[in-house]
């Protein structure tokens, strides 16, 4: 387990009317997990990024209840087996709540450790079905894979108008959720699965699957991923002389992946939950202080786990105290909250609800292409 350098960052923000406490109180801390080294520490520094782009306007802005947020920051390197020694060091400093803005191994890992401490813990992006299913202490802000798998079907079907689609998988949690939830709505709207291919997280060469695919002539691609593995298959499917339209997903949702995929990322759709083109003033007051703060452009993980880190503090507010029940009353009581990755409400088994997003790149830049709105479709699972 690693500590990053400089991790207790001062953030916060003033959330609604509040008590008022003196200007020397204490500061309340915020548990922040992320991988900051590893493979994944890019979606690490996006994540810690976005979490300290919340804090620091929630701070700036006059803090909880009159008090300062401190994010203690801790390195998962996306290892499960990391998760729950991060977990008790947590609770045993005595932290009333926790933020995973990491994958869905550690995250699932630690959700656990903290429902059975009664600890609030908030998942900002990790996919999983079984997070949330850890106990009423845990939620997450970000759509789970099979509803997104779900809302792609729809996309290729209702809006593409694609019948005959071959799957490329990612062969973790991840991309088999993602598989799941576009293979159970396809019937619905006309696509036909004709072939599903896998590949693991460290694969970079992707000549059989490109072979396999051209075999087929399918009329869509549906393609789950990394930025780091996806980059180099998008780039050696075009290579190979496929041009079939692609739709990816959130996993691409960084700049880091048309850098990897150069000129084969143009024109390539995902889906995900931010909208570069949004009018929402909370989406697009994101968008804007991101890019001017970082210098990069906001992507899906900075959004997410900036979204979680205001639903956390917006709870501490509202609860107007310490008390983990109190704050976990508060965040399951959320209801259409405005936040960076759109408007947000939770339901009993601590998921959320949202439109879903899809993004199109164009001249190296996304850009919305559509948004899929169907409660019923979209609907996450209740227990």
């Amino acid at each position: 387990m690693q500590i990053k350098s400089g991790s207790r960052l001062l953030v916060a923000a003033a959330l609604g009317a509040a008590l008022v406490a003196p200007a020397s109180a204490q500061t309340i801390k915020i548990g922040f997990h992320a991988p900051l080294t590893g493979f994944a520490a890019a979606d690490g520094k996006s994540a810690l990024n976005g979490a300290e782009l919340a804090v620091e306007e929630i701070n700036a802005a006059g803090g909880i209840n009159g008090r300062k947020i401190e994010l203690v920051v801790v390195d998962d390197q996306a290892k499960a087996d990391q998760a729950v020694p991060i977990a008790n060091k947590y609770i045993g400093e005595g932290l009333k709540i926790v933020v995973s803005g990491s994958y869905s191994g550690p995250t699932r890992a630690a959700a656990g450790v903290f429902q059975k401490a009664q600890i609030p813990y908030i998942s900002s992006y990790a996919i999983h079905p079984d997070i949330t299913r850890a106990g009423n202490y845990v939620f997450r802000t970000s759509f789970m894979g099979e509803v997104q798998g779900r809302a792609a079907a729809k996309f290729i079907g209702d809006i593409m108008k694609k019948k005959n689609v071959t799957l490329i998988t990612l062969n973790n949690d991840f991309g088999q959720s993602l598989s799941a939830g576009f293979k159970e709505a396809a019937p619905k709207f006309g696509v036909k699965v004709i072939s599903e291919y896998t590949y693991a997280m460290g694969d970079r060469q992707f000549g059989s699957i490109v072979a396999s695919v051209k075999r087929d002539n399918p009329d869509m691609l549906y393609v789950s991923g990394y930025f780091f593995n996806g980059g180099p298959l998008v780039a050696q499917l075009r290579a190979g002389g496929i041009k079939t339209p692609i739709l990816g997903t959130e996993g691409f949702d960084t700049h880091n992946f048309i850098k990897i995929a150069g000129p084969a990322a143009e024109g390539v759709m995902i889906t995900t939950s931010l909208d570069r083109d949004s009018k929402s003033p909370a989406m697009r007051k994101f968008i804007d202080d991101y890019e001017k703060k970082f210098n990069t452009p906001a992507d899906m993980v900075a959004a997410s786990t900036n979204t979680a880190i205001n639903v956390a503090a917006a709870a501490i507010a509202k609860a107007g105290s310490d008390d983990p029940a109190k704050i976990r009353d508060a965040i399951a009581g959320t209801k259409d909250f405005q936040v960076s990755t759109g408007k947000i409400s939770f339901n009993d088994l601590g998921e959320i609800y949202k439109a879903a997003q899809v993004q199109v790149i164009k001249d190296g830049k996304f850009h919305h292409q559509a948004t899929i709105d169907d409660p019923q479709l979209l609907a996450p699972p209740m227990k």
